[in-house]
């Protein structure tokens, strides 16, 4: 039986044999070679569609990384913005890590996966790219704010007029120490060693260094938004006009020049052209 299997299919392929040889004989050469030249067009033409395909992918996948490379950038420059921001507000370290990508989660849905197409991915990129816009401006305005609020802080009087030493006399009426009789004292004295330090209570520009009858040696600084601070009777002052300083900045060393009858340093708030209780920016935490 098998070598009867064998003889069969030798004679099959003979017979398909001598059949391709008829076909070609039949169709001619001439038609044969025809159909081949169109069967290398047809070939030559998918390859050149398909190398088109390709560069267009390609010029889609530059065109997507250059994309993905810019919001990159500015996602990056939001994490800063937001790190200042922290700052700014006064955030509390970790509340907001800006470096550490937010803990997401939830259950599997149930529902099936959606395979997103190319015009999918090209829309969410659309509606990413606009997001980022909005929040961008947005914290840049935030950022704004709070940087106008915190420099507005910043020059406004706040705390001591020294590091060490205690407060002596208030904003008031007064016996006056000289002739015992009720007067009006415009500040606050603080008194301390010889030589202590005299600090500013906000930033701002040095407007007066210099003496003045009563005060002694007295250093007046402009804080802006009608504020100005004086600190009198100092031992010797450490700046000059125009000088600007910043809240804490060492200004003068406490003495008793002018009409003083001790150590000490004579405090005044003015706000608009008029004097004002120093008490309640000395109360004042920055």
């Amino acid at each position: 039986m098998a070598v009867a299997g064998t003889l069969l299919a030798g004679v099959a392929a003979v017979f398909l044999g001598v059949g391709a040889l008829l076909g070609a004989t039949v169709v001619g050469p001439g038609q044969a070679r025809a159909e081949i030249a169109q069967a290398r067009d047809q070939l030559e033409q998918q390859e050149s569609e398909l190398a088109q395909v390709q560069a267009s992918v390609a010029r889609d996948m530059d065109a997507l990384a250059v994309r993905l490379g810019k919001l990159q950038a500015e996602a990056m420059r939001l994490n800063a913005l937001g790190e200042r921001l922290a700052v700014i507000g006064r955030l509390d370290d970790g509340e907001f890590d800006f470096g550490a990508e937010p803990g997401l989660g939830g259950p599997k849905s149930a529902a099936p996966s959606v395979s997103l197409s190319a015009a999918d991915v090209d829309g969410a990129l659309d509606r990413l790219e606009a997001q980022f816009d909005r929040q961008s401006a947005q914290l840049g305005m935030l950022e704004s704010v709070l940087f106008d609020r915190e420099v507005d802080l910043g020059l406004m009087p706040a705390g001591l007029p020294v590091r060490t030493g205690f407060k002596s006399s208030g904003f008031g009426y007064r016996a006056d120490p000289f002739t015992g009789r009720p007067e009006f004292h415009g500040g606050v004295d603080f008194n301390g060693p010889r030589g202590s330090e005299v600090i500013s209570v906000a930033g701002g520009v040095v407007a007066y260094a210099g003496k003045k009858p009563g005060y002694g040696n007295v250093v007046e600084i402009d804080h802006g938004n009608g504020y100005l601070t004086r600190y009198a009777h100092n031992d010797r002052n450490l700046v000059e006009v125009g000088s600007p300083v910043r809240a804490g900045d060492v200004i003068a060393r406490m003495g008793s020049t002018g009409r003083a009858t001790g150590v000490h340093v004579h405090f005044e708030v003015w706000l608009n052209g008029r004097l004002v209780n120093p008490a309640e920016y000395i109360r004042a935490i920055r």
